[in-house]
């Protein structure tokens, strides 16, 4: 597989719906921010509807439908309730993520090995509505080889044990991730599966993925709504499309075939 593709950047919006529910009513609006997102450079919007609607609402899902131009990333839980609602709004992807009531956010990946048998029925159906399925996986050989005996077209690995690692200065364990990242990246290309990576990805963190030639998209939130309240979501947003650009042109020689 080249490198030479476009890495796609999507923004997930939820927690512009975080700062909204914290007050309750209408402001400010996660569509408007997608929107917005859509104009800076976003290949795509991202949205986690929880099963507790901690920021996203229903609601939200229906307008991002109604009002999107680009692709929904439809961020759920593997639950009958959640499976319905992708039925009913079909959107272009849905990303199976796992989720505890407990946490803050989404703590790592999906053990879709372990949870093959209770997949596979809710992965065929979202299929069988041309809905395109992803699985947010840790950067493990067996959770690839279980997505692909799942037929998963996608799967997004999960960036935060490297991005916490980077936070902490851990240089040593930053870069033992990486390369797990990076073994990850070429043997899910390797088995015909698309490559996405997600979450704690920062201006600073963001370089030594992006270059990962294998990878075809990077999913990013919460710090980019973080940054906009400092210098607007449409600059934060085509900051880190540049960074991407540039640490993709940067990779100059594909790292699998």
């Amino acid at each position: 597989m080249s490198g030479t593709h476009k890495l796609r950047l999507g923004v997930n919006i939820d927690h512009v719906a975080t700062i909204r529910n914290a007050r309750g009513g209408n402001l400010p609006d996660p569509v408007r921010a997608a929107l917005l997102a859509a104009e800076a450079g976003a290949d795509g919007i991202t949205a986690h509807l929880r099963e507790d609607r901690r920021h996203i609402s229903d609601g939200d899902i229906e307008r991002l439908m109604d009002a999107l131009t680009v692709p929904l990333n439809f961020e759920m839980a593997a639950t009958p309730e959640m499976l319905e609602i992708a039925l009913r709004h079909r959107p272009h992807a849905v990303c199976i993520v796992p989720e505890r009531r407990e946490e803050r956010t989404t703590e790592g990946g999906l053990d879709a090995a372990g949870s093959h048998n209770r997949l596979a029925s809710m992965v065929a159906e979202l299929a069988d509505a041309s809905i395109r399925v992803s699985l947010f996986i840790e950067a493990d050989p067996r959770q690839l080889d279980a997505a692909t005996s799942l037929n998963v077209p996608v799967v997004e690995l999960h960036t935060g044990a490297y991005c916490e690692a980077c936070f902490a200065g851990d240089g040593v364990a930053a870069g033992r991730e990486l390369e797990r990242l990076t073994q990850a990246s070429i043997e899910g290309a390797g088995m015909g599966l698309e490559m996405h990576a997600g979450h704690g990805l920062t201006f600073e963190t963001v370089a030594p993925i992006a270059a990962l030639a294998d990878l075809h998209e990077l999913n990013i939130g919460h710090f980019l709504i973080g940054e906009a309240i400092f210098d607007g979501l449409e600059g934060t947003i085509k900051k880190m499309r540049t960074l991407m650009d540039e640490a993709r042109a940067e990779t100059l020689v594909p790292q699998s075939s």
